[in-house]
């Protein structure tokens, strides 16, 4: 069956139904596609169901059911298990080839060595790691950054247009969650920079607000000042739905590639540094604009909490 608003041939599957893909299921349902869902919590399924999904028992089951699959999974590791371990597109099947679009923030060598398992057996694995949060999947805004081949890129844009508001596609498989990593990095250590840049300004008896309005207004501006400080740490909210634990693992992979690479990268490293002392201070759930919260002190390690009136 080909959906009459996309041209995309049968169900699109979506597997890991976390708020991302949560969202995304909502998304693709809002835009007239039939989704088919998938995760290991009951709950998880429950929710997709109600927003207008399908529900199988399996993920073999939604392999065989969509020609169209979208991963957003917590690891790489995850994704393997899911392409190549027990039940997985890799282990047997019906032979029609299937559209992979892993939106998994993932490591670059782990999807090209996917890529070399899949593609001869006719299937095509896109990586497309997102950026704007639950927010973005529901409402179709998601920044996208592609690896795959300019045909496979083609082949996913009905899908691809229909999540996301900015849609880069950065080089072949595995160049996506290469910029991802890279992006993340720098959201990271940009909050680190920004809470430090408060604390200066605000010692040097400028309040807050006025600080970020002129700093939004000059070169040293970042998403961090436009969007993170009003939208979730100024007003104490602290709900941007993206948490420490996801941050830290993030900062913990652009070390890795860093180290992989042989690319020094000092600055960073430092603010990998700090991320991994913050799980001192705050659980893996709490809000990443947490960070936000701590003083570093002068020997690069340590944190603590910033009481009031400091």
């Amino acid at each position: 069956m080909t959906n009459s608003n996309t041209g995309v041939n049968g169900a699109i599957g979506v597997i890991g139904l976390g708020n991302m893909g949560l969202g995304m299921v909502r998304t693709l349902v809002r835009e007239g596609f039939a989704v088919i869902g998938f995760d290991l919590s009951g709950e998880r399924q429950d929710e997709a169901a109600r927003a207008g999904a399908a529900i199988v028992a399996s993920q073999k089951e939604l392999f065989k059911s969509c020609d169209t699959i979208i991963l957003s999974l917590p690891t790489a590791a995850h994704v393997t298990a899911v392409l190549t371990g027990e039940g997985g597109l890799a282990d047997g099947g019906d032979g029609a080839p299937r559209l992979v679009i892993d939106t998994t923030t993932s490591e670059p060598d782990v999807t090209r060595n996917l890529d070399q398992i899949l593609r001869p057996l006719g299937h095509i694995l896109i990586d497309a790691p997102v950026s704007g949060g639950p927010a973005g999947a529901n409402s179709g805004q998601l920044t996208m950054m592609v690896g795959g081949s300019d045909a496979d890129f083609a082949k996913a844009m009905p899908v691809l247009t229909a999540l996301g508001g900015k849609i880069t596609h950065v080089g072949p498989v595995g160049a996506g969650h290469a910029v991802k990593i890279v992006n993340n990095m720098l959201v990271a250590a940009h909050l680190l920079t920004m809470s430090e840049a408060i604390r200066l300004g605000t010692a040097a008896g400028v309040e807050v607000e006025h600080l970020i309005s002129a700093l939004n207004a000059g070169s040293g501006r970042s998403a961090i000042s436009e969007v993170n400080y009003p939208k979730w740490v100024m007003n104490g909210a602290f709900d941007s739905g993206f948490t420490m634990g996801l941050m830290r693992k993030d900062m913990r992979l652009a070390m890795a590639l860093a180290a992989q690479k042989n690319v020094a990268m000092p600055v960073s490293e430092l603010a990998g540094a700090l991320w991994a002392k913050s799980a001192d201070a705050f659980a893996d759930d709490a809000d990443f604009n947490r960070i936000t919260e701590f003083e570093i002190t002068t020997d690069a390690t340590g944190m603590h909490p910033i009481t009031a009136g400091e």
